[in-house]
């Protein structure tokens, strides 16, 4: 009897690594056709070929045309020091001019509200650029909701 009990057990380890086995092959194959690009593209497509029309194209990009703002900074010693900024607001959407021009008088005290109180340090390099752009932008958000403003783009900036 013991001579039958021997290849049950060896039987039944064979399918035991064939269940662990398994599912890391699914996985290692999966693995290898998202980073190959054919499981994304067979994903995306059946979405597209489901939806029965393609994704639609990305909207170009609306500019909205800041006037120049001139300011002083904000300085401790007795020569002043001044800012002169031209900018373009990037736009979520065209409908978003309309709101943002009637604010315009709000936008361009914020604006240079916001400057005067600036150093000309805090202004220096990339991430003074940078924290400049952010705190505008989240400025623009404020005067006229809905209309959202993605981007600001600097066409001129000076320090003197």
């Amino acid at each position: 009897m013991s001579s039958e009990a021997k290849p049950e057990k060896q039987g039944g380890k064979g399918k035991r690594r064939l269940l662990l086995l398994l599912p890391v092959l699914l996985v290692a194959a999966g693995a290898g056709l998202w980073f190959t690009g054919i499981l994304p593209k067979l994903l995306h497509g059946g979405e597209a070929a489901h939806a029965g029309h393609a994704p639609p194209p990305p909207r170009p990009p609306v500019f909205f045309d800041m006037p120049d703002i001139v300011a002083n900074l904000s300085v401790t010693g007795r020569r002043a020091s001044y800012i002169k900024l031209r900018s373009k607001l990037e736009l979520a959407r065209p409908e978003d001019a309309a709101p943002l021009q009637a604010a315009m008088p709000r936008l361009l005290d914020l604006f240079t509200t916001y400057l005067r109180e600036l150093r000309p340090e805090e202004l220096r390099g990339s991430s003074g650029t940078q924290r400049l752009r952010e705190e505008l932008i989240a400025r623009a958000n404020l005067v006229a909701p809905p209309a959202r403003v993605t981007d600001i783009l600097f066409t001129e900036l000076l320090l003197q």
